[in-house]
């Protein structure tokens, strides 16, 4: 038996979507995740934190590069469709480094994985999320999800399907999620581009209190005159 959530409405502005989840129709069953721990490569770093970023992919794009990927059935090979997914909540540093895998976590409970995955479609990246990035954030799992899906939720994206229709670049696109989000500035939005000039990912600069602000100098993304390519998928 499927719990079927469908979240797609329309703002009165044209061009303006409430929610990024545009099907989305959770099995009985997911997969469960398993133990994501720090390596060599990805090594426990206890910092200070200066600030946060909610990254959102480009769920279109992913799919396209990733449907064979077993861990991205759910999203792309199971009938449900996308936008921008919640990637993650992600407390940045104060300086070039940023905390990480801050303390040993068991996997998560079913119930709030269901909860979070038609915002973030992987059970895994999930888990993954938490244990990197929650655990440094002094809250429990249930206040580090209701924190990063209440921002999620929150936000009104462009059309970005009809936008990439024209020339489209970097600096537009931040213009766009700022016009769609009062209270966001342009210049608190990163634009990521994959290998291939093919949008990936927005990047939102909050503050300590959560509040958008402009992202510091060299904190990644594209520069504003970039041209940036969005795959439409079947649109």
């Amino acid at each position: 038996m499927k719990n079927a959530l469908i979240a797609l409405a329309m703002l009165a502005a044209p061009g303006v979507a409430t929610a990024q989840t545009e099907q989305c129709s959770v099995p009985a069953t997911l997969p469960r995740p398993h133990p994501d721990l720090p390596s060599a490569n990805q090594p426990q770093r206890i910092l200070p934190i200066g600030g946060y970023t909610l990254a959102l992919t480009w769920a279109p794009e992913y799919c396209h590069t990733n449907a064979r990927d077993p861990q991205a059935r759910f999203q792309c090979r199971s009938g449900n469709t996308f936008g921008f997914t919640l990637h993650g909540l992600w407390p940045d540093g104060v300086g070039k480094e940023w905390p990480q895998y801050c303390a040993a976590t068991p996997l998560l409970p079913a119930t709030l994985i269901r909860r979070t995955v038609c915002a973030t479609p992987s059970p895994q990246l999930i888990q993954h999320e938490w244990a990197k990035h929650g655990t440094c954030m002094g809250i429990t799992p249930d206040a580090y999800f209701a924190r990063s899906t209440g921002l999620y939720g929150r936000l009104r994206f462009p059309d970005l399907r009809t936008m990439s229709r024209g020339l489209l670049n970097a600096g537009q696109i931040a213009a766009a999620m700022a016009r769609a989000n009062p209270g966001l500035p342009a210049q608190a939005v990163r634009v990521t581009v994959n290998k291939r000039g093919w949008l990936d990912e927005l990047w939102l600069c909050l503050d300590k209190r959560f509040a958008y602000e402009p992202c510091h100098a060299n904190s990644g993304g594209v520069s504003p005159a970039t041209a940036v390519k969005v795959w439409r998928g079947k649109a």
